[in-house]
């Protein structure tokens, strides 16, 4: 199915301005759908949740609309929904109300694949706890199963993972890993933060326990949702004010949620469950098509971006080789710095950043050069910008 680039691409005003956004890792831009649900939520009456008014009652839908549209995206009970302020302080969050039931002796195992937002809440937790950290080791770009499988034991609480790395773009196969987790007796986190952008998300299907991302990676608002069974959720205690409801799973949201950007988020959803043609459909199944249907432009996209790299010689090193991966891609250049290429191609209105992105364990264990230039290509993206950015590369390079 292809995409319509202009119809997708009027949505977007910030396009008007003639970037080529190659960001889309660190936050895509935003449609107007997007924009017009949070400044609705905020123009119409609204209040603290109840039922008495209409300002009260309007706050209860726009939350109950949240929790039904990720339970859509993510094939969760809407009572699995958890809202947060990002997905880094959900993992905080998490880490700690996790780590209450940790024993010194206890292991944990994270990965070399991760961004940090997946690693140092747990081996911050781990300290706290004294508890054991094991590591899953790369092999090349990919994780190293055998180093996994040597990692568990029968004293591992958690394996924490990325679906997909944000700066190769590696999506290792989560299932197996969260399989061979189970049969140890642990807990598997998920970190779906750019995965969820390229792929439509089954969080049973990956069997992920917690499942998190972030809407402002898909076209919504600036904020983090987590994903669990709700029998999961029932048994974590977190610190909490007394008076704040013990419900599930309002029980692991502080303070007064942002109602303007449920709503967005929300909106984000709709917006992709209507990027590919078709009516008379669930929500869900609607998602389905229309992230086949972007998976098809961005692996061309992908595709052409990967044949004029190869044009340009052995002075570009892409980095980003795993046969399954997102349309993501990290390249350095021999004897050039990546800030200079960087600065070059926004001079010509494209907009590709530099550097670690917070990807300290894979820069590390690989040995990447620091800065490196990280392509992301998204659904709004076109061949033209594509052929622009080599164009604009080459003239850098020459």
């Amino acid at each position: 199915m292809v995409i319509d680039s202009a119809a997708l691409r009027a949505h977007f005003p910030a396009l008007d301005d003639g970037v080529a956004y190659f960001d889309g890792p660190g936050g895509t831009q935003t449609p107007r759908p997007v924009a017009e649900a949070i400044a609705g939520a905020m123009l119409r009456p609204l209040s603290i949740r109840g039922t008495s008014t209409a300002s009260e009652r309007h706050a209860e839908d726009l939350v109950a609309q949240f929790r039904a549209a990720y339970a859509d995206l993510l094939n969760v009970p809407a009572q699995g929904v958890v809202h947060g302020r990002s997905a880094t302080q959900l993992t905080y969050d998490f880490s700690r109300h996790l780590a209450k039931a940790w024993q010194p002796g206890d292991e944990i195992v994270l990965s070399r694949l991760e961004h940090d937002s997946n690693v140092r809440p747990w081996i911050q937790a781990a300290e706290r706890a004294g508890v054991t950290v094991r590591w899953i080791d790369l092999d090349g770009v990919s994780l190293d199963l055998g180093s996994y499988e040597r990692a568990l034991s029968p004293r591992t609480r958690l394996v924490a993972v990325t679906a997909a790395s944000n700066v190769l773009g590696t999506v290792p196969p989560v299932r197996r890993i969260a399989d061979l987790a189970h049969q140890a007796g642990a807990l598997v986190y998920v970190d779906g933060v750019h995965f969820a952008a390229h792929r439509l998300v089954d969080v049973p299907a990956l069997g992920a326990d917690f499942f998190v991302c972030s809407p402002y990676k898909f076209f919504g608002p600036h904020c983090g949702v987590l994903a669990a069974a709700p029998e999961l959720l029932e048994g974590l205690r977190p610190d909490k004010l007394l008076p704040s409801s013990d419900a599930v799973p309002e029980r692991f949201e502080f303070g007064t949620l942002p109602y303007e950007m449920l709503a967005g988020a929300t909106a984000a959803v709709d917006f992709l469950a209507a990027i590919a043609p078709g009516a008379g459909t669930a929500r869900r199944e609607r998602l389905a098509r229309s992230f086949a249907a972007v998976h098809e432009h961005e692996s061309g996209l992908l595709a052409r971006l990967e044949q004029g790299l190869g044009a340009l010689g052995e002075t570009v090193t892409v980095h980003s080789r795993a046969a399954d991966r997102t349309p993501t891609t990290l390249l350095s250049l021999a004897g050039r710095n990546a800030q200079d290429a960087r600065m070059h191609l926004a001079g010509r209105d494209v907009l590709a950043p530099a550097g670690s992105f917070y990807a300290y364990e894979p820069f590390t264990a690989l040995k990447l050069p620091d800065p490196a230039l990280r392509v992301g290509l998204a659904a709004y993206n076109t061949a033209d910008e594509v052929d622009r950015f080599l164009t604009g590369l080459a003239d850098f390079l020459r």
